[in-house]
């Protein structure tokens, strides 16, 4: 316990109340950055879908989306000011309004007309029976609703539940490379290295390296630790961070709670695999972490265990390593499954079973083909290859294509600089900057 006990104080001593932006200790001036792909999903729903729930990492930008672009997108359009309702839970001087009641009759007297209003309210889940107070505005024909949440309870799965099917789910991630490359003047090669190393988070975008670094590590203790700590009640907080840092390790290796267990017990950490499997659901529902499962593309079915765990933002994985491990091939593998996800596809690892003959005996082998994306019908495979170089690499990161024959797209993205071709085998081959700086490429192929 007196470990524990140490671990809860350094989290304790570098607090930062939630009214003051942690930007704000950097001296941050953030230029606004188009984000293109959510603001249209909001146009599209505007007064349609029920409650919009936006969800995503903590400052990932969901409250700029809101209170900034979506709001000036309004203005523009013709909402009158006073028809626009902004509420920030998360705000010290609107504490008095984390109660659904209380929350209620603010936004009601601000309701003056038959016009049409729009309420947006960040962290909602700061309010206590939010539940209610969504569903008492839900009933009104000329208000529109806007959340934004920090955890997974905001998934489109509960918002079923929690809003009698009267709601749509947004996700926002972290900036895409193409986000990325508006904020930055440099060229491809170097922004994407220096996006593989801080991530995207939009604050961190303008700041100097060693602020970077420093901004990132303080958001991990300051926000993301305290959170979860706080609102899971964690009575181990030092092993909640030793099970932060063993995923971080482990973006794009196999893994799984007893797998995580281990590590920790060689480190002569007693803890039990429930406790671990609890832990790795914290840091998923504060959506630092996501997890993408096996399927076996021939059986059509999932594979309970291993599974591969991704970092939604990858400047936030390093930040938690002390920056110590570039493995290059890994980073750039999570940085894919997040394009992917950005894009909408749902991304699972794809497993092939194979029987093959050596040495006059047949035996079982797995293939693995790295991310398979779909989207409603549309189903892409993709292989992540950071580097070509040995003789048989490219031979390797083919075969599992060779074996699938159902007619679906399959693209090998490379580290190396080549021309976008497709091989004699039907294999899109491009280099990763290309695919990542361009948000339509897989449309374009």
């Amino acid at each position: 316990m007196a470990e524990t006990a140490c671990v809860w104080q350094s989290y304790e001593a570098t607090y930062i109340p939630d009214s003051l932006d942690i930007s704000n200790k950097f001296g941050m001036m953030v230029m606004e950055i188009k984000r293109d792909r959510y603001l249209e999903r909001l146009k599209r729903l505007r007064f349609k879908g029920g409650v919009k729930v936006v969800t995503g990492l903590r400052r990932s930008g969901k409250t700029y989306l809101l209170f900034n672009i979506f709001r000036n997108y309004l203005l523009e359009s013709g909402v009158p000011e006073d028809n626009i309702i902004p509420i920030a839970l998360d705000s010290i001087e609107n504490k008095p309004l984390r109660n659904a009641e209380a929350l209620y009759r603010e936004v009601v007297s601000r309701i003056t007309d038959d016009s049409e209003y729009y309420v947006m309210v960040d962290e909602i889940q700061l309010a206590e029976d939010f539940v209610d107070f969504v569903n008492g505005l839900v009933g009104r024909r000329n208000v529109d609703i806007y959340i934004t949440g920090s955890n997974s309870k905001f998934l489109s799965s509960d918002i079923v539940t929690e809003f009698r099917g009267r709601g749509s789910s947004i996700n926002v991630r972290p900036l895409s490379f193409s986000e990325y490359r508006q904020a930055v003047d440099m060229d491809d090669r170097t922004a994407w290295r220096t996006y593989l190393t801080y991530g995207g988070l939009p604050e961190s975008v303008e700041l100097a390296d060693e602020d970077k670094m420093n901004y990132l590590t303080e958001l991990i203790k300051v926000v993301y630790m305290r959170d979860i700590i706080e609102r899971k009640r964690v009575k181990m907080p030092d092993v909640l961070d030793k099970v932060f840092d063993v995923l971080s390790s482990a973006v794009g290796s196999l893994t799984n709670p007893n797998r995580i267990a281990d590590i920790m017990h060689s480190g002569r950490i007693d803890v039990d695999d429930n406790t671990v499997t609890n832990y790795v659901s914290h840091l998923e529902d504060a959506f630092l972490f996501e997890q993408s499962k096996r399927f076996d593309l021939k059986g059509n079915e999932y594979i309970d265990t291993p599974s591969k765990y991704y970092a939604v933002d990858i400047g936030v994985r390093n930040a938690k390593l002390g920056f110590r491990q570039d493995e290059y091939g890994h980073l750039m593998e999570n940085a894919v499954y997040n394009e992917l996800r950005y894009r909408g596809y749902s991304v699972d690892v794809g497993v092939i079973g194979i029987r093959e003959y050596k040495a006059g005996k047949r035996k079982y082998k797995q293939l693995e083909i790295d991310f398979v994306a779909n989207k409603g019908s549309d189903r892409v495979y993709v292989q992540s290859a950071y580097r070509m170089d040995e003789p048989d690499k490219k031979a390797r990161e083919l075969r599992p294509f060779l074996k699938m024959n159902d007619g679906f797209r399959k693209i090998l993205l490379v580290g190396d600089d080549v021309p976008p071709h497709i091989d004699e085998k039907g294999v899109r081959i491009m280099n990763v900057i290309d695919f990542m700086k361009d948000p339509n490429s897989l449309e374009r192929m």
